[in-house]
Parts: structure tokens; C-alpha cells; sequence
């Protein structure tokens, strides 16, 4: 019968802290990759918490832009027009424009 071959407590204890050293930088390595890591999850959350607020900000202006253009249809409505210059003596033209014709010095 073989004999099993055994170690102390020692030998054991040794091992791991061994075993670190030895892949030292790959356990490095694996840090900044871990940091890198929650750098972009941090990053990502920023964007897209910033994407919300300008496509907010653009609904916003959007009804904005819709309001405004529906305020200057109405206001260049013809009848709308015709109120407001009222007051000034003006008034709407009823029938064919006149057409005014000014002499040259000449007198062509």
C-alpha cells in the first residue's frame, strides 16, 4: 500500500499566500478591470438620465412650437387681419385692384 503523502498545517497556511503572490498582477489586473467596469455603469446611468431630460425638454418645445404656429394661423386668418386695422382707417378691398401708372419725365 502507497503511503498518502501528507502536509502540516504549515505547508497548507503557505499555500494561498503563495499562490497570491504569485498572480499578483492578474489579481491587479482584475481589480482595474472591476473599476473600469462600475466607471462605465456610472457613466451609462449619467447618459442616459440625461437623454430623458433633453427628450423632455424636447416635448416641451415641441408643444411649444405647435402653439405658437396655431396662434399665427388665426392671427393671419384674413377676417383677424381686418380687425386689427380697423382702428387705423384701413379696410378690405372689395372687387379688382387698381392699377397706378406713373409718367416718366420724358413723358413716355
Amino acid at each position: 500500500m502507497a503511503k498518502k503523502k501528507t502536509t502540516g498545517f504549515k505547508e497548507i497556511s503557505q499555500m494561498p499566500a503563495e499562490w497570491i503572490l504569485r498572480n499578483l498582477i492578474f489579481i491587479a489586473f482584475l481589480g482595474f478591470l472591476a473599476v473600469i467596469y462600475i466607471a462605465n455603469s456610472h457613466l451609462a446611468e449619467r447618459n442616459v438620465r440625461t437623454i430623458q431630460m433633453l427628450e423632455k425638454d424636447i416635448k416641451e418645445l415641441r408643444w411649444y412650437y405647435m402653439s405658437l404656429e396655431s396662434e399665427n394661423m388665426y392671427n393671419s386668418l384674413r377676417s383677424e387681419i381686418a380687425d386689427k386695422v380697423r382702428g387705423d382707417g384701413l379696410r378690405l378691398q372689395r372687387g379688382k385692384p387698381k392699377k397706378i401708372v406713373v409718367d416718366d419725365e420724358d413723358g413716355r
